[in-house]
């Protein structure tokens, strides 16, 4: 006889476990189906000789407040550290070399002219060009188009070789050939159809709070938030395979066993949400398999800092398509964040595409030392690496994404009971994936805690 739950979360990242979490501060104790030995997605702390790693994502959005609001609730407020903004410098690779990229960008959209007259990352054509774009006026709102093409049509090829195509690399790991402009530059789709020019929509704006750090995170890393929402329910580490709908709600086959739930939070990939639906759903299940993957590797090489032999003024580097090898970029950890790495040691963190994958980690960690041997000259020997590699893990927002999300949202509607969660639909980092697991735990309080009645 199958077991019975009244709320079942499929899918043990951050999205489930905060959907977790609200489900059980209204009073509803979730199972939560996790088919990996761990729970906690693509957030993973390890501790090295006294570093801090993370082998996932390093850091929030200060800006968004879901992940805060979190963590305040769960007693961690005084764990919470912000990222040294004070010597926030990024390089990228020109050329192979470093070249700083130039001050006062929003994005790739420049706010100050100094900077970008004297920038050696581009040409004096490209600068031009750039600077000929606050002419623009508006044309009224436009139809999705590639985040390559709207760039293209504002400031030209090469400020999105060496500028815009390694940002959104380093955030999306995709190609802006590929990515929705609407889903991924809202915010520029705004400014575009308000003011024409991207520069003078941007110049439009209020400054900026500077009282915050542009990024977040946890002394202990971002493993503490896991750890401290592991309590809010009953893990089971099985392989969801199936999701029926039943008479009187669900069913999920896991491992050869059926379990029964009355309400389910669906928080996996949407590939793997494809696959659980594929018998029961087939035009939902299309539309969640429609929403492609990048796999990504990070490389933690760990260095005593008296054999290291490059200076380290900033925070790292990122690589253009153009130049690139493998390496799409390089955190340097202990100027990011304090707490992190010990006096007398250096972490280089390394982020690579899926090209990589196949890559056994010996040649791995040779192919990156190489890059760093010519990118920075570091010579030195690392004492320690430490390699993460996640398969089909970063959702992209490919032309068309709201429409999509749009229609899935649709047909999950209309099946009572079913809410969905994750990077794939609305937000792929940290708070936003808070946020879609707390508005699904909201909806399932809503319908099975009856609402008080007045006296």
């Amino acid at each position: 006889m199958a077991v019975s739950h009244k709320a079942l979360i499929i899918g043990g990242g951050i999205s489930g476990l905060s959907a977790a979490y609200y489900l059980s501060k209204a009073g509803i104790r979730p199972t939560l189906l996790e088919r990996s030995p761990r729970i906690g997605g693509v957030i993973q702390t390890s501790m090295l000789q006294g570093c801090v790693l993370e082998a996932g994502p390093d850091g929030f959005l200060g800006a968004k407040p879901w992940a805060m609001h979190l963590i305040r609730e769960l007693g961690l407020a005084d764990q919470v550290i912000g990222s040294n903004d004070h010597s926030r410098i990024t390089y990228i690779v020109k050329n192979g070399k470093l070249v700083r990229m130039p001050a006062g960008l929003m994005m790739m959209v420049p706010t100050k002219i100094m900077p970008i007259v004297g920038t050696r990352l581009l040409s004096w054509s490209a600068k031009i060009r750039m600077g000929l774009e606050i002419l623009r006026r508006p044309k009224g709102p436009q139809p999705d188009r590639s985040v390559y093409d709207f760039l293209l049509d504002h400031y030209g090829q090469e400020s999105i070789d060496y500028l815009a195509e390694p940002l959104l690399a380093g955030v999306y790991g995709g190609d802006p050939r590929g990515m929705s402009v609407n889903s991924v530059l809202a915010r520029f789709v705004d400014l575009e159809t308000k003011y024409g020019s991207l520069t003078r929509g941007a110049l439009a704006q209020p400054r900026p709070n500077s009282a915050g750090s542009f990024l977040q995170t946890l002394k202990g890393g971002l493993g503490q938030l896991i750890e401290a929402l592991r309590p809010y329910a009953d893990v089971i580490h099985t392989n969801a395979e199936t999701l029926e709908q039943t008479g009187s709600g669900f069913r999920v086959r896991a491992d050869g066993n059926w379990l029964q739930a009355d309400q389910v939070v669906l928080a996996t990939p949407a590939h793997a949400g494809s696959q659980l639906m594929a018998s029961s759903q087939p035009e939902l299940s299309r539309l969640l398999a429609g929403i492609p993957y990048t796999s990504s590797i990070t490389l933690a090489l760990g260095y005593r800092k008296a054999t290291f032999d490059h200076p380290l003024n900033g925070h790292g580097f990122l690589v253009p398509k153009k130049e690139r090898k493998y390496v799409f970029g390089c955190t340097w950890v202990g100027n990011k964040f304090d707490y992190r790495v010990p006096d007398d040691m250096v972490v280089l963190r390394c982020f690579l595409g899926g090209d990589a994958m196949p890559l056994s980690d010996e040649a791995l960690v040779d192919a990156a030392r190489a890059e760093l041997r010519s990118i920075m000259n570091v010579r030195a020997e690392p004492v320690f690496h430490n390699i993460a590699r996640w398969p089909n893990s970063m959702a992209q927002y490919t032309v068309g994404h709201q429409q999509r999300v749009a229609r899935i949202e649709e047909i999950a509607r209309a099946i009572p009971g079913l809410y969905l969660a994750g990077n794939a639909y609305y937000g792929i980092g940290i708070p936003d994936c808070i946020r879609m697991g707390q508005e699904a735990a909201a909806k399932i309080s809503a319908v099975c805690i009856p609402a008080p009645q007045p006296a």
